[in-house]
This record gives structure tokens, C-alpha cells and sequence, in this order.
């Protein structure tokens, strides 16, 4: 083993007196802290500050907190099990440590590490989990950061699922005698913990062990639908990046980009499913299968798309097929290419000077030609502003039929591909030049990747920002 900094412990502290000495802020959280793991805190305190008489008055989440008006004596160390004092200068610190000791008492200083026998870390508090965090004095900041990271990672219900496993433990060796099914059953449970919801954690676990005890294995998969957005991996939600920590396997479109991929659980299978316009691409029938197989076989598949699954990702479908087959399947929607987009160029999609409406619009069929059905007049509408997905092929004919439904030739347009990631490219100009087609088309952009075409008046400060920018440079 490496050499360790500190030794990370953790302290029962239920029924045991704690001494805090001091009168601020700081002494009142490691008050407050110290009560809500159970202890009777004694605080002196001769002029408490506000966050002090706060705690006073509201008192903590459990245990005790006395409080004495008074700074602090040599006696008052005895029968503690800690003490912590918020010392005006090192010299003090050193005093209060030297009395802890001739009482046999741990102390700690607190922000003083060289006076201290024990530090504070940055807590990340799922209990019955409790995760410490240490950087030995060297950078709190540091350490609030991870505590953040991590934070983001481990969903809430994490606390009930490890609160029911408490409760099952003792009778899961009844129900599971051999200990090689009771690690198979908490490996799969672990899983179970970080997708399923809270509420769910008591009857979920007690089924998976009837499931095991029934059958000696759990066959009960599940399917996730997780939006990846338009590429940047810091546009996930928490929740899409908490289930692809938690996924077994990985069905992932080609446009998920690399970034995002890079959050997923390592052990995870990845199989890259993808669909694209005139490209060799996997059939839906085939995604569908391959999800229900995987499903069966007890496996938690995300099923990862860009964008949002749910907005021309196919998703209604794989969610019928699923759902008929009896698989649990969850979406976690994700940032869709038009807000993406809206962001980017700093626009509001529906600007009260300039849209009452936003449409979403695919551009193509599923032959690669212009859609049929479309309610072209409310499309040119000149209050409503048009995303229109997917759009390099069939530009022109769209174009030509706005025109022709009574939409302005000189219509500001806004086109981008492979939007939020490095080489995003846009192109600005008015709905007349989309007649010859889009300079920005698929074949020609940097990433190959679908154009999303933005038409309306919402565009034409975009177009201008972008004149400007180019006399400038």
C-alpha cells in the first residue's frame, strides 16, 4: 500500500458527549454537524453569533446540542469523546489540544491542521452512506470540488436503497444460504440502486430476492432511453450521466459523440447501433430485438441517442415494442438540436418581438424526399419560427414551397452542423439563397454531420452579429 496522508475513519458517535468551543459561524456547523451523527454536543459559548443562536433555537437532525455561556476550562474535557474549538490564534488552539490530551481526548482545530488531531473532510451524505473527503489541509477548495463530482453521480434514492438493504441483510442469509448467490443478488442489487427510484427500493430488493430464491438467478432487465444531446459532454443531465454509470450495456448512435461516451461506466458493453440518411446504418427492427434480447438476459441497457430520444429519435416506437414485451423502460430526456442550436447563437426561439411559436420540423422522409402532410401555411407563417431537422437534401424544395405559401424571400435563415462541439459550423443568409440549396450541407461541413436549418425573424440578429464578426476580423 501506498503511503496515506490521513486515515479515513468513521465514528459512532450515538450517545457520546462532544465538546465545541466557540462562537461563529464555523463552530456552529461542526455543532450542528456533530448532533445530526448522533452525539450530545456541549457548545460554549460566551457570545454566540447568529448561525450559532440559530442552531440553538432550532436545535439538530438528531442528538443533542447543550449550551453552556461560558469560554472554555481545563475540566470540561472529561467523559468527552471529541473535542473542537474555533481558536482565535494558534496559541489557543495549542492550549485546548494539551488539555484534550491530559483527558485523553482527540481535538480538532478547526482551519489550524498542525493544532489538530483529527480534521473535518468534505462529506457527501446519502445516509446510511457517508463518503469523506481529505486533501490533508493541502486545498479545501479541491475538496469541495470532488465533493460536487460526486455528488452529481449518486442519486438521492441511494440513501433508501441502502437503508432497505440494512433492514434485508439478516434475512437475506435465510432466503439465500449459499454466499455465492448473495454476492451474485448484491452485485445486481447495486445496479438496481442507482436506476430504479426511491420508492421503489424496499419492494424491488425484497423481489429480487424472492427472484434469486426462486430461481438462483435475476432475469428481469431494464431499458433506459437516455438523451446524449448535441455532443458537448456538459450538456448531459445528471440523470443521463448517472445512467450510463449504471448500464451494462450501451446501444449508442454514430453522432453520440466521443466526450459523452467517455462518462459511461467502463465495464459497460458499447455497440454503436447507429442510423443515418443514405449510409449503411442498422435497421430499427434489428435495435428493437437487440434491446429486448439484452433486456432478457437481465441486462441494463441504455439505449443512448443524440439529442433527445424523443424528438425524431424513434423513440415511440422502441418504447412500444419494449413496453409490450413487459420490459421496464425509463427515458431521461436530453438537450434536442434547436435548443442546442438556440444557445449557441445566443437567439430566443420565440422572442415576443419576433415569434409567437416554435415548430420542430423533420425535412426529410423516410425515402430521403421533402414530407408529405405538412401544414405548410402555419409553417410560413412570419410569427412562427421553423427548426427544420435534417434538412440539407430538401432545403431547396422547402424553400421553394414557403415562398410559394406567402413566407418573404428575404426571411432571415440560420444553418449549423455539429452543434456545441469544436468544430460546429454555421452558415447565415435568407430563405431566397436556399433556393440553389444550403452552402452549409452535410458534404460540406466540417463534420459531416445533419444540418439543422433555423428560419424566422429570430435569425436576423444572428445573421447580423455574424457580419459584423467577419468585417472585424
Amino acid at each position: 500500500m501506498q503511503k496515506l496522508a490521513k486515515l479515513p475513519l468513521f465514528m459512532d458517535l450515538h450517545g457520546r458527549r462532544v465538546l465545541v468551543a466557540g462562537n461563529g459561524g464555523p463552530a456552529a456547523w461542526k455543532a450542528e454537524l456533530l448532533a445530526a451523527s448522533g452525539a450530545d454536543v456541549v457548545v460554549l459559548a460566551d457570545a454566540p453569533g447568529e448561525e450559532m443562536q440559530s442552531l440553538l433555537h432550532s436545535g439538530a437532525a438528531d442528538g443533542q446540542v447543550l449550551h453552556q455561556p461560558r469560554c472554555w476550562q481545563d475540566d470540561d474535557f472529561a467523559g468527552m469523546a471529541l473535542a473542537v474549538i474555533e481558536a482565535q490564534d494558534d496559541a489557543e488552539a495549542e492550549r485546548f489540544r494539551m488539555a484534550a490530551h491530559r483527558h485523553g481526548v482527540l481535538a480538532c482545530a478547526i482551519d489550524r491542521p498542525m493544532q489538530s488531531d483529527v480534521q473535518f473532510g468534505s462529506i457527501v451524505n446519502r445516509s446510511p452512506i457517508v463518503i469523506g473527503i481529505s486533501t490533508d489541509g493541502a486545498a479545501p477548495v479541491l475538496g469541495q470540488a470532488i465533493r460536487r463530482r460526486i455528488e452529481m453521480l449518486l442519486p438521492p434514492a441511494l440513501a433508501d436503497w441502502a437503508a432497505a438493504a440494512k433492514t434485508l441483510r439478516s434475512r437475506l442469509k435465510a432466503m439465500l444460504p449459499d454466499a455465492d448467490a448473495r454476492r451474485a443478488y448484491w452485485r445486481r442489487w447495486a445496479k438496481l440502486a442507482f436506476a430504479a427510484p426511491a420508492a421503489e427500493a424496499k419492494a424491488r430488493s425484497l423481489a429480487l430476492a424472492h427472484e434469486y430464491q426462486a430461481t438462483g438467478c435475476a432475469s428481469g432487465g431494464s431499458v433506459t432511453l437516455v438523451g446524449a444531446g448535441p455532443g458537448d459532454a456538459e450538456l448531459l443531465t445528471i440523470k443521463a450521466m448517472r445512467a450510463l454509470q449504471s448500464a451494462d450495456v450501451i446501444l449508442f448512435d454514430d453522432l453520440v459523440s466521443q466526450d459523452v461516451l467517455e462518462l459511461a461506466r467502463r465495464e459497460a458493453k458499447r455497440m454503436l447501433v447507429g442510423k443515418r440518411g443514405r449510409r449503411a446504418s442498422c435497421k430499427q427492427d434489428d435495435i428493437n430485438d437487440l434491446m429486448l434480447r439484452l433486456a432478457n438476459q437481465g441486462k441494463h441497457v441504455v439505449r443512448l441517442k443524440s439529442g433527445d430520444p424523443m424528438i425524431f429519435g424513434r423513440a415511440g416506437e422502441e418504447i412500444e415494442r419494449l413496453r409490450a414485451a413487459g420490459i421496464p423502460v425509463r427515458v431521461v430526456p436530453g438537450i434536442t438540436a434547436a435548443l442546442a442550436a438556440a444557445a449557441s447563437l445566443g437567439v430566443s426561439l420565440t422572442h415576443r418581438q419576433a415569434a409567437h411559436s416554435v415548430r420542430f420540423v423533420t425535412g426529410h422522409a423516410r425515402d430521403g424526399s421533402m414530407p408529405a402532410g405538412l401544414d405548410w401555411r402555419g409553417m410560413a407563417d412570419p410569427d412562427c419560427t421553423l427548426m427544420l431537422y435534417m434538412g440539407g437534401g430538401t432545403a431547396p424544395a422547402i424553400a421553394a414551397r414557403l415562398i410559394a405559401e406567402g413566407a418573404s424571400p428575404d426571411l432571415p435563415v440560420s444553418a449549423m452542423a455539429a452543434i456545441s462541439r469544436p468544430d460546429e459550423a454555421r452558415w447565415h443568409g435568407c430563405l431566397r439563397d436556399l433556393l440553389e440549396g444550403c452552402p452549409l450541407n452535410a458534404g460540406e461541413n466540417t463534420a459531416g454531420a445533419p444540418l439543422l436549418i433555423g428560419i424566422g425573424q429570430v435569425f436576423r440578429q444572428a445573421a447580423a452579429q455574424s457580419r459584423d464578426l467577419a468585417i472585424s476580423a
